[in-house]
């Protein structure tokens, strides 16, 4: 039987700008004062949310991957499962509810993507422990939480009571992927990661993450505090810097990114989650101490992919994680 990982959070409508190039009118050039921004205005829909994407990634791989949350049962909800269920997303695990999708906008500052959101009591913060199938517990080796869905609504007290019944029977992966500007109440907020983080076999978090969560702690030093907390395994990526990463066995080591021309970085983070389970779920490592028995040599060999398939990504506009046989080709040739 193949190895079901599921993926439990949000999903949303992405809007991204058509140009994220910034053109100007050189004001001064003219003797008229400095120069003036012209900002797009003019946007692609695309479905998305981090957990969403994970999964649409995970399935590009050819992974067993299911869906589980809620999605509005409006347009933009409709586009959402017909999205999931193209890709080959298992979505027995959706509830559906009479609610709003929520919106994204997403555009380009200072290089970085930056995000606006629109989803005051949306589908997707609206989840039960109600909503959530036996089959799921039945059913799940891999289970990816974390991002928006931590947030919002009654959605991350049940994630919480799902990882807590999975804790031991299923390998447990988290991508907090923090947006500060969404966190409302930072002490609630921090309490229930840090509650997540015990949890937690798989750790996976950005560089930017790391400095919120363990502000002005170097970055080794606060990898090796993260693993005390409870993960088998940290894993911290640094854009073109790479990714490093540590088991609870392990030192930490490094493994450098791929160098290619990069379109944008939005969904990079979920490409690498992506990439990273597609490869554990390939290896059938589906328990911690799984984790904990993999050598130096099958670390390099999972970073390695998982950043393969993050750069194949940023290639591309949008959250657009690359199908199996591009990885492999990539991984083969570097093209």
């Amino acid at each position: 039987m193949s190895i079901l990982v599921t993926c439990m959070g949000e999903s949303l409508i992405d809007f991204v700008p058509l140009n994220t190039g910034v053109s100007s009118v050189s004001h001064a050039e003219e003797g008229k004062g400095t120069p003036q921004e012209t900002r797009n205005t003019d946007f692609r829909m695309y479905a998305g949310g981090s957990l969403f994407n994970v999964a649409i990634g995970l399935a590009r791989l050819e992974q067993h991957t299911a869906f589980a949350g809620k999605i509005a049962d409006d347009y933009f909800g409709h586009h959402l499962l017909h999205t999931l269920q193209a890709e080959g997303v298992d979505t027995r695990f959706v509830a559906v509810a009479k609610a709003q999708t929520t919106l994204a906008f997403v555009t380009m500052e200072a290089g970085e993507p930056a995000f606006t959101f629109y989803g005051e009591g949306t589908a997707d913060t609206l989840l039960t422990v109600n909503d959530v199938p036996e089959s799921l517990y039945s059913e799940t080796n891999i289970l990816h939480i974390g991002s928006i869905s931590l947030l919002r609504g009654i959605t991350p007290q049940t994630v919480l009571a799902t990882v807590e019944r999975l804790k031991g029977k299923a390998l447990l992966s988290l991508d907090p992927n923090i947006r500060r500007d969404l966190v409302q109440d930072e002490a609630k907020y921090r309490a229930l990661l840090q509650h997540l983080i015990a949890l937690t076999d798989i750790f996976k978090l950005s560089y930017v993450d790391l400095a919120w969560l363990l502000p002005g702690i170097p970055m080794e030093e606060a990898i090796r505090q993260l693993c005390a907390l409870g993960p088998a395994l940290v894993m911290v990526t640094h854009g073109e810097k790479g990714v490093l990463a540590r088991t609870d066995t392990s030192q930490t080591l490094s493994v450098p990114t791929f160098p290619v021309t990069v379109s944008d970085t939005v969904g990079a983070g979920d490409s690498f989650c992506a990439g990273t389970l597609g490869w554990l779920a390939d290896h059938a490592i589906t328990t911690r101490e799984q984790v904990l028995a993999m050598s130096e040599p099958e670390l390099q060999e999972m970073l390695r992919f998982a950043s393969a398939v993050a750069a194949l990504n940023c290639t591309r506009p949008g959250a657009n994680p690359p199908r199996r046989t591009e990885v492999e080709q990539f991984l083969q040739t570097g093209l």
